[in-house]
């Protein structure tokens, strides 16, 4: 269990900017009561930004994407882990791949294909089990997309829906496991792998950027 409390190069919460970032936290009485209140912090304390992805050391410091006000699913995952084990909740670091149907036709002529490849998403162990979540989509973002956000509750599992109302939403086509750590070569390499042209070509605009290992 010490593995999933360490402290890493990319979760470094020992940094003053995680640590004033939890403060407001210390006082709650539970794990249970921390988990949730840093979930919603971070599910919308970030306005969900898929267009901008960098998967380099640096820009995936968790210290680092607290300057941010936009991130990815990959970025938020790595703050809520870092600031769950700042107050001594262990925690996983998980990765998938999904296919969004509800408005995603401008990131799919980016990625040239419907998967989104290393979706993240946690897995914090409260009340003697673990327990997962996906602090992705924020209220901005689903009001514009007409899909409810997703709650959790830190007893039941909170991964996206499968359906909005009748509409298919969110598919699970693949699931890469959980690790202590930010698993940045994997990243790295099944991003090429899936989106090889990201890595052939620069791209850094305004509407989009992509930068790699």
């Amino acid at each position: 269990m010490q593995n999933f409390l360490k402290e890493t190069q990319f979760l470094d919460y020992s940094a003053p900017e995680i640590q004033n970032y939890i403060s407001e936290f210390k006082t709650l009485s539970s794990s249970k009561e921390m988990a949730i209140a840093l979930y919603y912090k971070v599910r919308d304390g970030f306005l969900y930004d898929p267009y901008h992805l960098n998967l380099t050391k640096e820009a995936l410091t968790s210290s680092f994407l607290l300057s941010k006000k936009r991130a990815w699913c990959v970025e938020k995952s790595i703050v809520m882990a870092s600031c769950a084990r700042a107050l001594n909740i262990p925690t996983k670091l998980g990765y998938a791949i999904v296919k969004n149907h509800i408005g995603v036709e401008k990131l799919t002529a980016y990625l040239k294909k419907p998967e989104i490849v290393f979706h993240g998403y946690l897995e914090l162990f409260i009340e003697d089990k673990w327990v997962k979540c996906t602090p992705t989509f924020d209220q901005r973002v689903c009001r514009i997309s007409k899909v409810t956000p997703l709650d959790w509750n830190a007893e039941e599992d909170s991964m996206f829906q499968e359906y909005e109302k009748d509409q298919q939403f969110m598919e699970y086509t693949h699931f890469y496991g959980t690790f202590e750590d930010v698993p940045l070569q994997l990243m790295n390499d099944e991003m090429k792998l899936h989106y090889p042209h990201l890595f052939e070509q620069v791209f850094n605009t305004k509407a989009f950027s992509f930068f790699h290992l």
